[in-house]
């Protein structure tokens, strides 16, 4: 089962877009393609023996995931931040934990327990049936967190949330490129909702912090590793 960022058109169209898509964003995110190198339209086309339309599609997509940049001829890599990161991250630490945290210091507060049941079905039946270890299952993820946080009932929180999410999306593909954390993460959502459906608050602040923490460390070892890759690789005209 894979799980594409964003919807995808049918016909023999989409699928030729699809398919370079997937293949450059993998090759992007293993550190494959060169920092210098530059993908054109002309190029990717002579590849993969399609269109222009496809190409261009592809390349757009992969820059609105924010893996490439437009040049004046062109796209190239995007190299990430790891300080950026860090501190987006910690910002989206902060935000997922006031959900919780602002239950915990007021009794007149509950969360959407109708919600969270609703999506505790979700994830159990994705540990059912366990989609393939792909980087577009950021959006699944993401899901769960805005649903926990919506659960809270602070909408202001969601929507920052919501901000910090898109600007990390392209960074926090790499956290399931690693095997088993798609498994990993499906056990730790459910583990998480049990804990606030239960009226656990600190065991599932506890298990959130952890949770988004062990997250983090995957993805900068992971970026890191594809900068160093893509620094030192053959440019492949």
């Amino acid at each position: 089962m894979s799980t594409p960022l964003r919807a995808r058109t049918n016909g023999a169209g989409g699928h030729l877009r699809d398919t370079v898509y997937a293949t450059l964003r993998d090759e992007l995110m293993n550190g494959q393609i060169k920092f210098s190198q530059r993908l054109t339209e002309p190029k990717v086309s002579a590849r993969f023996g399609i269109s222009r339309t496809p190409a261009r599609e592809a390349l757009a997509m992969l820059c609105s995931d924010g893996l490439l940049h437009r040049e004046e001829i062109g796209f190239s890599p995007v190299r990430p931040s790891i300080p950026k990161v860090r501190d987006l991250y910690e910002l989206r630490i902060a935000l997922e934990l006031s959900g919780i945290q602002r239950a915990m210091d007021n009794a007149d507060i509950r969360h959407d327990h109708e919600l969270l049941r609703l999506e505790r079905e979700h994830w159990l039946a994705l540990r059912a049936d366990p989609p393939a270890q792909e980087p577009g299952f950021v959006v699944v993820d993401e899901g769960f967190h805005i649903a926990l946080l919506t659960a809270s009932g602070n909408g202001e929180l969601v929507r920052a949330l919501i901000a910090v999410n898109a600007r990390i999306r392209h960074v926090r593909m790499y956290d399931f490129m690693v095997n088993n954390r798609v498994e990993v993460t499906i056990a730790e959502h459910l583990a998480i909702l049990d804990a606030v459906l239960a009226d656990d608050l600190p065991l599932a602040y506890d298990l959130l912090h952890r949770h988004i923490g062990e997250s983090l460390d995957v993805v900068v070892e992971r970026v890191t590793r594809a900068i160093v890759a893509m620094s030192m690789a053959i440019e492949q005209e």
